[in-house]
């Protein structure tokens, strides 16, 4: 079986003078290698659980399917998977989605785009959302508190993020979590794309941290209404959802929050696909 997500090590704890050896829990950190039929896309770096739904939601925020439908997800194509350790995930499309190339470098926990030369490139993609479901602004502010409530990976070690899809009365359909937000997200848009319930033009994404340009993208590709962040947009997040016409709120509390972009498109040209592909 893959293993587990979190190990136990002793800590020297001081506290208030006093020094004792405890136990104390740590989010694990693996590689995963990401194939889309058979070829090698990327490395990442990630918390195991959930490692088919982050591999198809990786390929599909990136673009790599090409519209092509997802047929099967499985551990290593080319052998056993104890053999990788359950560390090679490959997503297969019976060869219709486009040969990928591979990213250079290693895909850190901390940075999406790691790799990726040119961001225009990416963005011009995906065109303007279209037919979303707004959602108040108050009730993006509760969000955070009711995603809070599910995060046992971080009740236990305080060290991962966490992603969440929320209907548009806060109601929350679907938490994950992972040492990285970005692996988060894509672990969130994969279960959806897996349930054929992409484009999620009628739910709302929730990340537990800052909302930097990689998940503003994401969220735009797989078609969310709004996306609220704890913490602060950076701004080319924000001048991607002004792009996209995706609502863009931070500093989410209860009763307060920060709206950085309203969703209205900054042009109207084209329609986004569930592939993320403008027609």
């Amino acid at each position: 079986m893959p293993r587990g997500r979190t190990v136990t090590v002793l800590v020297q704890r001081h506290d208030a003078g006093e020094v004792r050896r405890t136990p104390d829990e740590l989010i694990v950190e693996e590689p995963m290698e990401v194939r889309l039929d058979g070829h090698l896309v990327t490395t990442t770096m990630r918390t195991p659980g959930h490692d088919y739904e982050m591999a198809a939601g990786f390929c599909f925020t990136d673009g790599l399917l090409g519209g092509a439908p997802v047929q099967q997800v499985r551990y290593c194509a080319t052998g056993s998977a104890t053999d990788t350790a359950f560390n090679v995930v490959t997503v297969e499309t019976g060869g219709r989605a486009p040969v990928p190339t591979p990213r250079l470098t290693t895909t850190t926990s901390s940075c999406g785009w790691c790799g990726t030369a040119d961001l225009s490139a990416l963005q011009d993609r995906l065109g303007p959302l279209q037919g979303t479901t707004p959602i108040d602004p108050a009730v993006l502010a509760e969000v955070p508190e009711r995603v809070r409530a599910a995060q046992d990976l971080f009740d236990a070690t305080g060290g991962v993020h966490a992603a969440a899809a929320f209907e548009p009365d806060g109601r929350i359909m679907l938490v994950r979590e992972d040492i990285g937000r970005h692996n988060a997200v894509d672990k969130v848009v994969g279960r959806l794309l897996l349930d054929g319930q992409l484009p999620a033009s009628n739910l709302g994404l929730f990340v537990s941290g800052r909302a930097s340009f990689e998940l503003v993208q994401k969220a735009w590709a797989a078609g969310f209404s709004a996306l609220v962040a704890v913490s602060a947009p950076s701004s080319l997040a924000v001048e991607t959802a002004r792009r996209a016409g995706l609502r863009l709120a931070g500093f989410a509390r209860p009763g307060r929050l920060n709206v950085y972009v309203e969703a209205e498109p900054a042009s109207a040209a084209g329609t986004t696909g569930a592939d993320g592909r403008t027609r």
